[in-house]
């Protein structure tokens, strides 16, 4: 059966602009679908989050902001974000649609690819993640499943996708059921199942394990459960791949070695470390065999046998002494021209550590340890980045730098937030100018006051000591200095008296009926402005004044036993008072008020019994 003609998604409209148009495939924790950007007519793709997962709160606040976060990751080798939000309850990723297939699919059909073409696919996905570990960003979860790949295999276009989505039900999981491992087993980096922390280096183990799989068609470990996957990370080397497939690389096999230590110090820094590592195998030799160097036989001339050869001395000719020392001078010429051409080229280069995401002191002592000066220029906020480690570096890691050269290094001043300063009683531009120098959005608004002086702050919102964003909106309430009028307590006044307290006090009355259990009939309920405002003359005062309790429909009893009739009433909500003589059998003769009327719920019935 055609699995997109029953799902009941397919047509939908998504944020008035997303029509789902079919299926793509289905996952642990989400759906993905093909859609029309009906506003700028192009196909995306939406992820729509499983209810399993939706439901849970906290998973659905950090899916936004990691959604946010990401959305803000751009590289050709990244699956673009293009929008977020929710249908049907549901949280979904609006992303850029990617024709082709998973290279789990391609592992499928292939069962391994050839050191040239894994190398091909490997490079672009550590460009992807190198461009994440730049921005600060861990992925969690690197696996085929996660691999977008079309073209041919030896220039394949490559896309790396679900950049925080692993994080975001990690940690609602965490949350739920105090720390459950959510990465996909079989790439789990060993420090995740140990304490739980991930770091850039978490992505170069996963990614090392893939091009493992690459190279030899099945992942290092196998187990009969989950659990048991989990902890051969932990406690097992994993083997060169040349261990299960003979003829690879020499080079390429001690980098996914290298990518797969348990300890995380011995790995490269970074997917942007592991990236430049991958070149250098890449520019060497990728066919996994030596060069042999054969003897070749020359070819010989032929004589007749009966012709007798006799060798025939030759007379050197002596060899002057200035041309050997011409020869040797031009040979060292030609060593010094080349040295210095290759030192000038590229003989005085290397490659720049990756100090992204270090500390402070450790950022300085890994450029000194390889020769490196490190200049810091200015420290910048960051979302993401925790204060005083490393956030961009330039040269990045990878990139070419002189021996010895300098690298600029940027740290982290951590999220950009401010405190709400105490205003009140301050003048109000100085208050404005203080929160637009905190690059805070201030508004005011006035209102008249006794107790602060005119064009001083009244109140401000958020509070002060509350600790914000950058952009957030601040609230200041200015005064305008004591009211040419006072709006008077008017509640519980008959509405007539009301009005004429409002008179006097050189303002307006407007009034409203509402009925009420509490309030007598006539009175005010309530006022607005409240009393004891301060208000310009002539402002309007609303009245809310009481037209007793509600009115119900009265049953006409007469006729009636008094015992059934009184029952009646009290279920209508009446009170019955009897008079005459009051019997159970008695007839009622007459009610006041008389029945088939409207009556104040609660109020009395009269009833005479004969």
């Amino acid at each position: 059966m055609d699995q997109t003609a029953t799902d009941p998604l397919v047509g939908d409209l998504l944020g008035d602009r997303y029509r789902i148009t079919g299926r793509i495939a289905r996952g642990g924790m989400a759906t993905v679908y093909t859609a029309v950007d009906t506003r700028l007519e192009r196909t995306v793709a939406i992820k729509i989050i499983h209810p399993s997962y939706a439901g849970n709160a906290t998973f659905r606040s950090r899916f936004d902001r990691e959604a946010k976060t990401i959305a803000g990751l751009t590289h050709p080798n990244v699956v673009a974000v293009y929008d977020s939000g929710q249908h049907r309850n549901l949280p979904y990723l609006v992303m850029e649609y990617v024709p082709g297939r998973t290279l789990r699919d391609v592992l499928g059909e292939r069962g391994r690819l050839t050191p040239t073409e894994a190398v091909a696919v490997a490079e672009p996905v550590l460009a992807a993640l190198a461009a994440a570990h730049r921005a600060g960003l861990v992925h969690r979860d690197v696996k085929p499943e996660n691999i977008l790949i079309d073209g041919p295999l030896t220039e394949p276009l490559v896309k790396v996708a679900d950049f925080g989505l692993a994080r975001a039900v990690e940690e609602s999981a965490e949350d739920a059921t105090g720390g459950q491992l959510m990465a996909t087993v079989a790439y789990v980096p060993p420090e995740l199942v140990r304490h739980g922390r991930v770091d850039a280096r978490s992505d170069v183990y996963s990614a090392g394990i893939v091009l493992y799989e690459l190279l030899t068609g099945s992942v290092p470990y196998r187990g009969k459960d989950a659990t048991e996957v989990a902890y051969q990370h932990v406690e097992c080397d994993v083997p060169a791949p040349s261990v299960a497939i003979g003829g690879l690389p020499p080079a390429l096999d001690r980098l996914v070695v290298r990518a797969t230590r348990r300890d995380p110090a011995a790995r490269p820094a970074d997917a942007g470390a592991m990236l430049a590592e991958l070149r250098q195998v890449r520019a060497g030799d990728l066919t996994g065999r030596t060069v042999a160097h054969h003897t070749v036989a020359l070819p010989q001339t032929r004589r007749p046998a009966t012709e007798s050869v006799e060798p025939v001395p030759r007379r050197r000719r002596p060899v002057r002494r200035s041309t050997l020392v011409a020869l040797a001078a031009v040979v060292v010429l030609g060593l010094v021209a080349g040295i210095g051409g290759w030192w000038l080229g590229a003989g005085r280069y290397t490659q720049a550590p990756s100090l992204l995401a270090a500390s402070r002191a450790d950022a300085l002592d890994r450029a000194q340890h390889k020769g490196f000066h490190v200049r810091w220029g200015p420290a910048r906020f960051s979302e993401t980045a925790p204060k005083d480690t490393v956030l961009s570096q330039d040269p990045q890691p990878g990139d070419r730098i002189l021996a010895g050269g300098t690298i600029t290094v940027v740290l982290s001043k951590g999220p950009e937030r401010y405190r709400i300063p105490s205003l009140v009683g301050r003048d109000a531009g100085d208050a404005r100018e203080k929160l637009e120098g905190m690059h805070l959005t201030v508004t005011t608004s006035q209102k008249y006051s006794t107790a602060v002086a005119e064009g001083q702050v009244v109140s401000v919102s958020p509070r002060a000591g509350t600790v914000v964003r950058r952009g957030a909106a601040v609230k200041l309430v200015v005064s305008r200095g004591p009211a040419p009028a006072t709006v008077p307590d008017v509640r519980g006044m008959t509405v007539d008296d009301a009005q004429a307290e409002l008179d006097d006090a050189q303002l307006q009355a407007s009034v409203t009926e509402k009925t009420s259990t509490t309030v007598p009939e006539g009175e005010v309920i309530s006022q607005s402005p409240a009393p004891d405002t301060g208000v310009d003359r002539d402002t309007t005062v609303k009245l809310v004044v009481s037209t007793g309790p509600p009115k119900v429909h009265l049953p006409d009893v007469t006729g009636e036993k008094y015992s059934d009739a009184k029952r009646r009433l009290e279920r209508a909500g009446f009170v019955v008072r009897g008079l005459g003589i009051v019997r159970k059998d008695g007839r009622v003769r007459s009610q006041s008020p008389a029945g088939d009327s409207e009556a104040p719920k609660g109020s009395t019935i009269t009833l005479v019994v004969i």
